[in-house]
């Protein structure tokens, strides 16, 4: 139970800690962000509980495909913005967009064959 804790200390406390760094410079917190912390944290963590690489394997495999429809959101919202709509708005709209995409993705996946 502590390890399942200190997980959610670490995972928690860099998107804090992302959120803090870019209020200061955007530059320095996209490069924070735009590293895939989280992703890297998540298959330390399921390495270290399974000691499976074929899971972690698995898991970063299907990552790499679902970052592509990902990528919508980070071109969507800054145009809706530029628009000049509303920033809810604009982020609930581009979220929906992005889920659009993950749903095209996985679609379009299936069709080739390729399973995650």
């Amino acid at each position: 139970m502590s390890f399942y804790l200190f997980k959610i200390i670490v995972t928690t406390g860099l998107i804090v800690i992302i959120s803090e760094i870019a209020k200061r410079s955007s530059l320095f917190g996209a490069i924070l962000a735009s590293i895939p912390l989280v992703s890297v944290l998540a298959m330390l963590w399921l390495y270290i509980d399974t000691k499976d690489i074929e899971k972690v394997s698995s898991l970063s495999t299907s990552i790499f495909w679902l970052v592509l429809p990902s990528l919508t959101l980070f071109i969507a919202l800054p145009m809706m913005l530029k628009h000049g709509l509303n920033f809810y708005l604009s982020m609930s709209l581009s979220v929906g967009l992005t889920a659009f995409c993950y749903l095209l993705l996985l679609v379009v996946l299936n069709q080739l064959g390729v399973r995650l």
